[in-house]
């Protein structure tokens, strides 16, 4: 006997608003039951000995140390700008008018 019923899917579809025919809640009944007894097979296996992972690999991080290095001061940025307005860069406006 199956241990999701097409009661059970019509009432899932349901709570999730998905209009499924007759045929649909059929099919959906036996995968989610197929579905259901595989998760019942991984956890009725002897993995007490097993540490839980998120992943099976090895992963280690591969980036660079976070160093602290100064940045430039507002004049060395500014420098090379083809504008400058009240310390800042001044770019085209784009949007229409000013705000």
């Amino acid at each position: 006997m199956p241990d999701i019923s097409r009661d059970e899917v019509a009432h899932l579809a349901r709570l999730s608003r998905l209009d499924l025919s007759d045929v649909e809640l059929d099919e959906f009944a036996g995968q989610l039951d197929a579905i259901l007894g595989y998760v019942k097979t991984v956890t009725e296996v002897a993995a007490d000995h097993v540490p839980p992972m998120a992943n099976p690999a090895a992963v280690t991080n591969v980036t660079r140390p976070d160093v602290v290095v100064p940045g430039l001061s507002p004049e060395q940025a500014l420098a090379a700008a083809p504008a400058v307005e009240q310390d800042r860069f001044s770019v085209p406006q784009i949007l229409g008018e000013e705000q």
